[in-house]
């Protein structure tokens, strides 16, 4: 017998529809986004002066009448209600985030939607910062020898972009993301819902090649299409903040799992977690400026500039009011990759397909593995290839598993001597 009437599964889509259309009107990244002529005038004054963005004034009283109205379809109780109820209050803390742009309050509810440095990760026992401080501690043991595994960035956008239409039509056919050149962004690379932006000026790696594809393509833009083909729920398509850490980690556990996550790139991440903790702590723009300088992510300065608008970008840039978005990569990568050796104990592959069925939160497993079994939702159409042939997934992954049951403390005792 099926779990939901006709009526009652008519109301939970109803409410995903409201839901969504609340949802597409909050881009929390697009909002917070900085004019490229910022990095310009931080340079022309000598790296001395305090960026002052200008942001996108968002009028939200819509999106509050629509989750207003998405609850009250929600009358009941299963996974499924839970799940639509979370996305709803989400979507109204996003909206009070947006609407406090440029305050103290845009740190507070930042840390609610994302966390922050000092929030536990994976069993509760350890915080992000902790994981990051200890990431950079070991990378930094290796730094020359980083710097001199490190590929040459030898590729053009141009270049970078002739791979990647090379590449992309193997895994999407005739669905394949656009890549766009531009000279009008900050960041090196960046996705959207079916396409990849790269800077004009910027250069790139071979290594960038995999890591654009397996992080941006074939896990963001991917979960972004198979959640759309979700004909019940086509709210699994959006990306928002409740399914961030998750997404990320996924996204990051694929660089790793492809052999795409470089140590430079594994600090990179750790950094910016770090110098989320010292905005907190009080440190302005500048300060954070210079400690992407001298921590070795990188000898140009448009990367350091782009790492320290990243932690600032709607919040304070005088200090104390960071956006706490990437504190969650290292913490989602933690969870994603323990969930993925629960799933192998569990001896059934279909948990590690669930999450590709759209863009979902981990805590929203129990929700979708009822609409699976209840056939109202689909198989994903495109996975990566790591997790459709699982082979070398499974084998890892059973290997991780008895290699976390090894005492590290007894290995060191043997090598003392050589150590």
């Amino acid at each position: 017998m099926p779990h939901f009437s006709d009526t009652e599964l008519s109301r939970l889509e109803e409410a995903s529809a409201l839901l969504l259309k609340a949802e597409v009107q909050l881009p929390v990244l697009k909002t917070l986004v900085w004019e490229r002529s910022l990095a310009d005038e931080f340079f022309r004054k000598k790296e001395k002066y305090l960026p002052a963005p200008e942001y996108q004034k968002l009028d939200v009283s819509t999106v509050r009448e629509q989750i207003a109205s998405a609850r009250k379809l929600v009358v009941g109780s299963s996974p499924v209600h839970e799940w639509l109820l979370r996305f709803a209050d989400t979507t109204a803390l996003t909206a009070d985030l947006l609407s406090s742009i440029g305050t103290a309050d845009f740190y507070k509810y930042s840390c609610t939607l994302y966390g922050s440095s000092n929030t536990p990760i994976a069993d509760g026992k350890r915080t992000a910062i902790e994981l990051a401080k200890r990431i950079d501690s070991l990378l930094s043991e290796f730094d020359k020898g980083c710097i001199r595994l490190e590929p040459p960035e030898i590729l053009t956008a141009e270049n970078l972009r002739t791979e990647l239409e090379a590449r992309l039509p193997r895994y999407f056919g005739s669905e394949v993301p656009e890549i766009r050149v531009s000279a009008d962004m900050s960041s090196k690379a960046a996705a959207g819902r079916d396409y990849i932006r790269l800077r004009a000026d910027a250069t790139f790696s071979d290594l960038d090649v995999t890591q654009l594809l397996q992080h941006e393509a074939l896990i963001h833009i991917a979960t972004g299409k198979n959640g759309r083909l979700q004909k019940h729920f086509p709210l699994l398509g959006e990306a928002y903040p409740g399914n961030a850490r998750t997404q990320e980690g996924l996204a990051v556990f694929a660089e790793f799992i492809s052999g795409a996550l470089d140590p430079h790139r594994f600090k990179r991440l750790a950094d910016r977690v770090i110098a989320i903790d010292m905005a907190e702590q009080g440190a302005n723009f500048i300060e954070l400026y210079q400690y992407f300088r001298d921590s070795g992510a990188s000898d140009n300065p448009n990367d350091a500039f782009e790492s320290a608008y990243r932690v600032v970008r709607g919040g304070l840039v005088e200090g104390r009011g960071p956006f706490t978005k990437d504190s969650v990569y290292l913490g989602g990568l933690v969870e994603v990759h323990s969930y993925l050796r629960a799933a192998v104990r569990a001896g059934d592959a279909a948990f590690i397909r669930l999450l590709f069925i759209g863009k979902i939160d981990l805590g929203d497993l129990e929700a979708m593995k009822l609409l699976h079994d209840e056939n109202l939702i689909i198989e994903p159409r495109f996975i990566p290839p790591w997790a459709n042939d699982l082979r070398y997934l499974l084998s890892y992954l059973a290997y991780s598993t008895f290699l976390n049951e090894i005492n590290l403390q007894d290995v060191n005792i043997r090598y003392k001597n050589l150590f």
